[in-house]
C-alpha cells in the first residue's frame, strides 16, 4: 500500500481460493492489514500445514484475478520518477514474491531499477543497505524498522494499514499523508 493498491485484487483472489479450499476467509479483513508476509496472514486461516499450499495457489492466483484489479496509489508514479530522474536508484524492496511485485508495478506503469521481493521488517534493510538506499518510503511500521536497518531515512505514508500517528508514535522520520506529497519532501526535505 506505498505504491499500489491490491486490495481488489486482493478480495477477488482469496475469495476464489476461499471458494476452492471450503476455508472462509474474509478477504475485506485481510485488505486491512497488508504488508506482513502471504503466510504469516494465511496462518490466520489455514491449519500449519496448509499455509504453503495455500500461499502457492494465492499466488497462482494473483496474476490471472488481482493485477487487474490493482493500481497505483496516488503520487506513486511521479514520487518513483522523481526518485529516477534525480539519478538516484529506485528500489523497490516488498514481502510480495519478486515476480509479483515486478508484474504489480508494470501494471500499474511504475518503473523501478531494482525489485526485491520476500523482504519484511529488518529484512528489507539488509536489502536497502546493500544498494545504499539514503530513504525508504513505506508504510507500515516494519518499513521504518527495514529504515533503521539501513541507516536510512525513513519516510512513512499513511496509505496502508497504519496511521499517520501510529507511523509518528513509532518514530518514522517523515510522516506523508500521501505520495502525492513526496516530491516536495525529495526535492526540499531530504
Amino acid at each position: 500500500m506505498t505504491l499500489i493498491d491490491p486490495r481488489p485484487g486482493v478480495v477477488e483472489a482469496l475469495r476464489i481460493l476461499s471458494d476452492e479450499t471450503g476455508v472462509r476467509i474474509d478477504g475485506d479483513l485481510v485488505a486491512t492489514r497488508l504488508g506482513p508476509p502471504l503466510e504469516d496472514e494465511l496462518a490466520h486461516w489455514f491449519p500449519a500445514g496448509d499455509v504453503a499450499a495455500a500461499a502457492d495457489r494465492y499466488r497462482a492466483l494473483y496474476v490471472p484475478y488481482a493485477l487487474p484489479l490493482t493500481t497505483a496509489l496516488p503520487g506513486a508514479v511521479d514520487a518513483v520518477a522523481a526518485v529516477r530522474a534525480d539519478g538516484a536508484t529506485a528500489v523497490v524492496v516488498t514481502a510480495k514474491q519478486d515476480v509479483l511485485a515486478r508484474a504489480s508495478l508494470d501494471a500499474v506503469g511504475i518503473v523501478a531499477d531494482v525489485v526485491v521481493g520476500w523482504r519484511h521488517g529488518a529484512a528489507k534493510g539488509e536489502t536497502l543497505r546493500e544498494h545504499g538506499a539514503t530513504a525508504y518510503v513505506g508504510d507500515h511500521v516494519a518499513d521504518v524498522d527495514g529504515a533503521r536497518v539501513a541507516g536510512a531515512v525513513s519516510v512513512a505514508v499513511a496509505s496502508g494499514p497504519c496511521s499517520a500517528e501510529e507511523l509518528r508514535a513509532y518514530g518514522a522520520d517523515v510522516v506523508l499523508d500521501s505520495l502525492d506529497d513526496f516530491g516536495t519532501w525529495w526535492r526540499m526535505g531530504r
